[in-house]
């Protein structure tokens, strides 16, 4: 007797904790409140075609050459040390303004200490103090330190998009009703897309610094949940074929899963062209790669692209 009324109080007290987790969940989802600003909502953003290209007089070409410009928000911890110093090395210097934030002091290497352990509270901190110093830059690119990008292809993708419109892209993923872009491959943001997130991290109740109580969110989830709620929404960075610029895998596993794949086509199966980022390389496949993107030319072949994005002046890059 006294087994059986033991059982029903721990039913009832499951139940009722079932009941209650329930709740929270379906209290998590945010609603967005849009309005006539927030009609900018498609999951697809593509690089302008050779052709589109031309539709350009060379005056309008050149106007949109120099203003688009790529201030770097680039994460990293002095545990990876070596990641670190190489995308000092090598891919940052691409970029028109290029800032490392630190989760604690390093005498060895350059960047803003935000003096924060926790991953999403520190991202904030950056965020906020990029957008704060960003002068005239009204493009944001957000990168671990183990990531690989070319700039130049990014400059490429946004080059005829307005920066005045609230842009959140890259890798674009599902979590159950969530779209986000993911963290490993890059997540860019235009100006207002940066300057509603600034905003709404002021909203506890939206956007919480320190996350939920009763589960944690990956940096690239909470921030694409902050953003939902001022009607920014993740799209996805394709190529005029629409193919992702994105990865958030090195060069290598991306030819070789395109081998077993696409046997017959490999580097059609592979990747794009105009690729942005790779994740999960080396620091010594990174200096392999840059060597590859900005050195390496076959003699005899002219590149004749209609655009020249020159790197920022007084760097020492590649």
């Amino acid at each position: 007797m006294l087994s059986e009324g033991s059982s029903f109080m721990k039913g009832v007290f499951l139940g009722g904790l079932f009941c209650l987790v329930l709740s929270l969940l379906s209290s998590f989802s945010p609603s967005t409140e849009s309005g006539p600003e927030d009609l900018h909502h498609h999951h697809h953003v593509m690089a302008p075609s050779k052709d589109e290209l031309t539709r350009f007089s060379d005056s309008r070409m050149q106007e949109l050459i120099n203003q688009v410009r790529v201030s770097c928000i680039i994460m990293v911890q002095p545990k990876l040390i070596v990641y670190w110093a190489t995308a000092v090395d090598t891919w940052s210097k691409h970029c028109d303004k290029a800032v490392f934030y630190t989760s604690e002091p390093s005498k060895a290497l350059e960047a803003v200490d935000l003096n924060e352990k926790d991953d999403w509270a520190r991202l904030r901190k950056a965020l906020r103090h990029a957008y704060e110093t960003a002068g005239d830059l009204r493009w944001f690119f957000i990168a671990k330190a183990t990531t690989f990008a070319i700039i130049e292809n990014l400059k490429y993708l946004v080059l005829a998009k307005d920066p005045s419109q609230p842009f959140y892209l890259g890798s674009a993923m599902k979590s159950g009703e969530l779209e986000y872009v993911t963290y490993d491959s890059g997540i860019v943001l235009s100006y207002e897309a940066l300057k509603r997130l600034v905003n709404v991290f002021q909203d506890e109740d939206k956007c919480p610094e320190r996350g939920r109580a009763l589960w944690k969110l990956s940096e690239d989830k909470q921030l694409a949940v902050c953003l939902k709620y001022t009607g920014v929404f993740a799209e996805n960075g394709e190529d005029a074929h629409g193919k992702g610029l994105f990865n958030s895998n090195s060069v290598e596993t991306l030819i070789k899963d395109s081998m077993k794949d696409n046997p017959n086509n490999v580097v059609e199966g592979c990747c794009s062209d105009m690729a942005v980022t790779f994740n999960g390389m080396s620091p010594s496949q990174m200096q392999v790669m840059m060597f590859g993107v900005y050195r390496l030319r076959p003699y005899g072949h002219d590149h004749l692209d209609s655009l020249v994005f020159l790197p920022p002046e007084g760097s020492d890059n590649d």
